[in-house]
């Protein structure tokens, strides 16, 4: 089982960990800033950093077939270079990180502008999407500016945990139809955006709706008699995507 720095400190851009297996372009560590793909979120990539000063592409992160497995997928395989035991540094690519936790912070400020369930996320470092089980239509123009309203706000973005009882006890913080709240450690995490949102997700986010920036809803779809989707973009593109 790795252990996961990204869930309590998504600020953190790096980390030493120690090689635990190799297996063709598959990497696992003891501890990782590595966020793996998950509740609709992409995964990270960086690079791995080796005591000699090399280092070695992350190409993309993902979760392994066993619970508590995160699995980096390097860009060439490392057999023969990377040694179970050896201690390495883990570095993500901070800009895309940054992309990712702009964007899903915006989609719980657009799950509190529009009160309906979530069927569908899409989260990357040049968009972001939400489908709404909906019939009823949307206006870009208004979901645009009640965005810029939550970001100029400055709302705290904050985590903590609960358990699965106080979960079960509390459904209705579940706002997702298709990507269910993990469990079976006992405990789930929930984030706060404070005044404005609280449900449970193990993403990466901003610390405060003020460092998402401009971002505005670019397009809305009608992708079936019930789902509603609603397509995010920053503002002020630029080179990073961030």
């Amino acid at each position: 089982m790795t252990i996961e720095l990204f869930r309590d400190d998504a600020d953190l851009n790096e980390c030493d960990a120690i090689v635990t297996a190799v297996d063709g372009l598959a990497v696992q560590l003891d501890r990782t800033v590595f966020y793996p793909q998950g509740g609709g979120q992409a995964g990270d990539a960086g690079v791995l950093q080796l005591a000699d000063g090399r280092t070695l592409a992350v190409a993309d992160t993902r979760k392994g077939a066993e619970a508590g497995q995160i699995l980096h997928l390097l860009a060439e395989p490392a057999d023969g270079v990377l040694q179970v035991g050896e201690r390495i540094t883990a570095r993500i690519d901070s800009a895309r990180r940054q992309a990712h936790r702009r964007f899903h912070t915006t989609t719980h400020l657009l799950c509190a502008l529009v009160p309906h369930p979530v069927d569908g996320c899409s989260i990357t470092a040049g968009y972001a999407r939400l489908d709404f089980h909906m019939t009823e239509p949307l206006d870009k123009e208004a979901l645009t500016a009640g965005l810029a309203r939550y970001v100029a706000a400055a709302h705290p973005v904050t985590t903590r945990w609960i358990t699965d009882a106080e979960l079960d006890a509390n459904p209705q913080l579940v706002r997702s139809m298709s990507v269910q709240p993990p469990r079976g450690s006992g405990r789930v995490r929930l984030v706060e955006v404070q005044g404005v949102d609280l449900q449970p997700c193990g993403g990466t986010h901003v610390n405060n709706t003020a460092d998402i920036g401009p971002v505005i809803v670019t397009k809305i779809e009608k992708k079936s008699a019930t789902t509603r989707r609603v397509v995010l973009g920053f503002a002020a593109a630029n080179p990073s995507g961030a």
